[in-house]
C-alpha cells in the first residue's frame, strides 16, 4: 500500500511544506523548491524515485502530512488572546517587527538554540535557513511571498540541536505542529503568518513582477498584500499597486484548496491584518505561546484593542475558504482516506 502522502501528490494538492522529507527515516522524499509537477513517478520531486516504491512502510510522512490531516471549521476558536504588538526595535521589519523580536529576546536568553526561517538575495530569491543567534535574525527579515519547502531542514536541525522554533506560514505551520506530536519534541515554538496564497518563485519575479506591475526585480525593497491590492515598493520611492484578483490566479494550486489563513495550528500567530499600519496583530493560541511571549513581553508595545480587529480578520478567512473549502472537499471525495474540515478546536 502507497502512503497516504501519494494520494495527496497524485491530486495536486501537496503544500510542500517539506515535512516528509525531514521525518522520512531511509531519505525516501525530496521536496523540490519549486515542487510544480506533483507526480510520485516524477523524479523531479523524488530524488530517489516514488516514495512508495522505496517505502518500508513506516508510514510517519502521512501522520505530518497537513492535507492528509485536514483542517479546521473555526481557526479562531483556540485564540486566547490577541492584541496589537510593535517591537520597541522595529527598523527594518515588515510591520510591527513582532517575529523578529521574539526570536531575538528567546535566543538571548537562552530559550532557543535554533529558528528555522527564510532569508532572501538580492534576486528575491528565498532561502531557508537555519538560524542559531540572534545576530543572525535580521537575515529573515520581511515577508517572502514565494513558496520554499521551509521544514525540510529540520532533519539537520534535529541532529544537532534541542530547542528549535519554527516561523512559517500555515501549511509549515500545521505540519510542523503535527512533527512536534508524533515524531519529534524538541520544537518549542511555532510562530504561524498570516497567509491568503503564496507563488512559485519564477512566477512571482517572472511573470507578475515584470509583466503585470512593470518593475525590474533589481529595483525591489518591500513588497506586501494589503487593502485589497499587492503593493510594490521601488528603490526610486516609487509604488506600484495592482488589485490581488489580478494576481492571486497565479498563485500556486495547492493553495486554491487550503482552508487555513491564520495559522490555526501555531502557538503564536502573528501578521498585520487587524492591526493599525506599523504594527502586527498577535494571537496567542496556546499555553506554550504565552508563556514564551509573556517571557519577552517587556519587548513590545502592546495596543489591547487594535482596529479594525478581528471583524476584519474574520472577513479575510471568509474569503480565502469562500472558494478553497469546496476545491478541498471535492478533492478529499478522491481520496481513499479520510480527511475533510473538522469541527473541532485544536
Amino acid at each position: 500500500m502507497p502512503p497516504k502522502i501519494a494520494e495527496v501528490i497524485e491530486n495536486d494538492v501537496c503544500a510542500a511544506c517539506g515535512a516528509c522529507e525531514a521525518v522520512c527515516p531511509i531519505g525516501a522524499v525530496t521536496v523540490k523548491k519549486a515542487a510544480e509537477i506533483r507526480d510520485p513517478n516524477d523524479l523531479s520531486l523524488y530524488e530517489k524515485g516514488a516514495g512508495y516504491q522505496v517505502c518500508e512502510g513506516c508510514f510517519t510522512c502521512g501522520r505530518v502530512c497537513p492535507v492528509v490531516d485536514g483542517f479546521i471549521d473555526d481557526e479562531l476558536a483556540n485564540v486566547r488572546s490577541f492584541f496589537g504588538a510593535k517591537a520597541k526595535d522595529s527598523v527594518g521589519s515588515q510591520d510591527g517587527g513582532v517575529s523578529t523580536a521574539l526570536l531575538k529576546a528567546l535566543f538571548r536568553k537562552g530559550e532557543i538554540d535554533c529558528a528555522v526561517g527564510i532569508a532572501r538575495n538580492e534576486n528575491w530569491e528565498p532561502e531557508v535557513v537555519l538560524i542559531t543567534s540572534a545576530e543572525e535574525v535580521d537575515k529573515t527579515r520581511g515577508t517572502k511571498y514565494t513558496s520554499d519547502p521551509v521544514l525540510t531542514v529540520l532533519r539537520e536541525a534535529f541532529e544537532k540541536y534541542n530547542r528549535i522554533a519554527i516561523v512559517g506560514v500555515p501549511c509549515q505551520t500545521h505540519a510542523a505542529s503535527l512533527i512536534r506530536e508524533n515524531v519529534n519534541e524538541k520544537i518549542v515554538l511555532i510562530i504561524g503568518l498570516l497567509c491568503m496564497e503564496s507563488f512559485h518563485h519564477d512566477v512571482m519575479l517572472e511573470k507578475i513582477v515584470p509583466e503585470i506591475l512593470q518593475v525590474k526585480t533589481e529595483d525591489i525593497v518591500k513588497m506586501e498584500f494589503t487593502k485589497g491590492k499587492f503593493w510594490v515598493y521601488t528603490k526610486d520611492g516609487e509604488v506600484h499597486n495592482v488589485p490581488i484578483k489580478d494576481v492571486a490566479k497565479f498563485a500556486r494550486n495547492p493553495c486554491h484548496n487550503c482552508c487555513d489563513y491564520t495559522s490555526v495550528f501555531a502557538d503564536i500567530s502573528v501578521g498585520s491584518v487587524g492591526a493599525p499600519d506599523g504594527w502586527n496583530s498577535v494571537f496567542i493560541r496556546s499555553e506554550t505561546g504565552e508563556k514564551y511571549f509573556n517571557m519577552v513581553r517587556d519587548e513590545f508595545e502592546i495596543n489591547e484593542d487594535p482596529k479594525p480587529g478581528l471583524e476584519l480578520v474574520e472577513k479575510l478567512i471568509g474569503m480565502k475558504r469562500k472558494g478553497n473549502a469546496e476545491h478541498f472537499l471535492e478533492v478529499c471525495e478522491k481520496f481513499s482516506f479520510e480527511t475533510g474540515i473538522r469541527n473541532e478546536t485544536v
